[in-house]
């Protein structure tokens, strides 16, 4: 007979022989010896190795005392030997606990369970022996569930969630030494079998189930019947109180199978095969009886035709197909047609007054000054075309920069000052603002407004094809990015324009709301 040993290198071990239990009293030799060694084990209590009575203490255990000891028993009349194998392995340094090496035990599911620290036996009647601490997955064990004997831990309502990797640690004193003793050991925690009142999972009692004639169908009823393995465990199906496996039905078949669940709570699923659906079914009841030793409980469905799509079905789902496809074309003809729409809106329902908000215009123009007497389209643009489209026609008040400053005013302060009247900021991008080095004051005042204030909406006009726009000013991009460009496309020409043209249009949707007075009067 063999008995496993397995200690951690640098901590003692003593070893009783197993033998001694089934020897009656009276006269016997122990002696103890490693095997393969003729020579005995010293008795000599300063060798680290020496047998003390009938024990062989290692003081303490090093990593070449690995292999196979054997206890000789003689008597008078016999001689009986007894073997242990013990296995000494490195204690590794930062390792709460060594898994591959630790002792298996195992616990049930009870009210309360002991896990004994082992090959401590010869330790704990000892004055210098330590009380034992217990550590699960390294963390110190606490708590009402848990309380702790001379070497022993005792934990109350035991569950499969305390398995787990548990280590016990001491002290042991011997000739003014001092020795770390940790025993690592895997527990394992199994339920025992024990059942439970039949719980049919589903189906549901009294359930109905939507079938079409002619077509098969499965029935699944699935039932927990208790912890581990039944002796007893039916789950089965009645076809009007009759026992299917008893029934002349050929067109009934079961399918039984069994597994087990959380907390080894077994469960038991039987299918019952229907391979094709008659009138008749659906005038009978189908019931699912679960039974263990406990008890039995049972589950009926019936069967109901699929209801057919009537004529009132027909039209609802029409009607909703209908009106999903109208939104859908709504809010397409909106996106295409969103400025059209918003300015009817505002030509039909605007009001004779609109709220007092302290300003005076309702734009403030940017755009990039000539240093030259040339005249240029953008200054033409700006003085000729914008107040014959913007105030005359559509009834808005601009604010430009050497028509409504007067001569004499400081001009950074009044720049600022009619900015601050302004609604709206429209400036207008050409080449000419993207390469000049020394941008204008009222573009400043106007970017700081926009971005830092944020109290002013701009409005940017793209009088000539810009690119990427890599050259603009961080700021400016970063508008243009956030609300892009209106881009003037229409030709450079002295003619009249006209309010309604796209360019134009764009430029009244992003402008402010006008008193209808005012535009009444001008396209009267």
């Amino acid at each position: 007979m063999f008995v496993y040993i397995l200690v951690p290198d640098g901590q003692p071990l003593a070893i009783k022989c197993s033998l001694e239990k089934s020897l009656k009293s009276g006269d016997y030799n122990l002696t103890w010896y490693k095997v393969g060694n003729q020579t005995a084990v010293p008795r000599d209590k300063l060798s680290r190795i020496h047998q003390q009575k009938n024990l062989i203490w290692f003081l303490p255990a090093m990593l070449e005392d690995s292999g196979d000891y054997e206890c000789v028993i003689r008597n008078l009349t016999s001689c009986k030997k007894m073997f242990t194998k013990v296995t000494v392995f490195e204690r590794i340094d930062g390792l709460c606990l060594n898994e591959k090496f630790a002792v298996e035990e195992v616990i049930f599911t009870l009210s309360s369970a002991k896990v004994v620290c082992p090959h401590l036996d010869h330790f704990r009647n000892a004055k210098n022996f330590q009380p034992v601490r217990w550590y699960k997955d390294c963390q110190l064990l606490e708590g009402k569930r848990f309380t702790f004997t001379n070497r022993d831990l005792i934990i109350f309502n035991v569950t499969v969630h305390d398995r787990g990797n548990y280590t016990c640690e001491t002290t042991y004193t011997y000739n003014g030494k001092q020795y770390n003793i940790s025993r690592d050991i895997s527990l394992t925690v199994e339920a025992k079998h024990s059942p439970l009142p039949p719980q049919i999972l589903f189906p549901k009692d009294k359930g109905v189930i939507e079938v079409e004639l002619g077509a098969a169908l499965s029935l699944k009823c699935q039932a927990r019947l208790g912890i581990k393995k039944q002796p007893i465990a039916v789950v089965t199906w009645d076809v009007d109180n009759i026992p299917v496996k008893y029934s002349d039905f050929s067109r009934f078949h079961e399918e039984t199978h069994f597994f087990e669940g959380r907390e080894q709570e077994y469960y038991r699923e039987t299918t019952l095969h229907i391979t094709e659906i008659r009138k008749e079914d659906l005038q009978t009841n189908f019931t699912c009886v679960a039974v263990n030793e406990m008890h039995n409980t049972k589950a009926t469905v019936t069967l109901q035709l699929k209801a057919q799509l009537g004529l009132p079905n027909v039209i609802l789902i029409v009607g909703s197909l209908v009106l999903l496809v109208a939104i859908a074309v709504s809010v397409m003809l909106y996106q295409s047609f969103r400025v059209d729409i918003v300015l009817l809106y505002r030509e039909i329902f605007q009001p004779y007054s609109v709220k007092d908000d302290g300003k005076i215009y309702d734009a403030y123009v940017i755009y990039p000054k000539s240093h030259t007497n040339e005249a240029n389209f953008v200054e033409y643009f700006v003085y000729q075309i914008m107040p014959d489209i913007l105030e005359n026609k559509c009834g808005y008040k601009l604010c430009i920069y050497g028509r409504d400053i007067y001569p004499g005013e400081d001009t950074a302060s009044a720049i600022e000052k009619r900015m601050q009247k302004s609604r709206r900021l429209i400036i207008l991008l050409t080449c000419q603002l993207i390469n000049c080095k020394e941008h204008a004051y009222d573009q400043h005042i106007a970017l700081y407004n926009a971005l830092i204030q944020n109290d002013t909406k701009v409005i940017l006009l793209e009088m000539e094809t810009i690119g990427t726009y890599e050259k603009l000013q961080e700021s400016l991009r970063f508008i243009v990015k956030r609300q892009g460009t209106i881009k003037w496309k229409e030709q450079h020409t002295v003619h009249p324009q006209s309010s309604n043209s796209k360019f134009w249009k764009q430029v009244r949707y992003h402008m402010p709301r006008t008193l209808r007075s005012s535009y009444s009067a001008n396209t009267g």
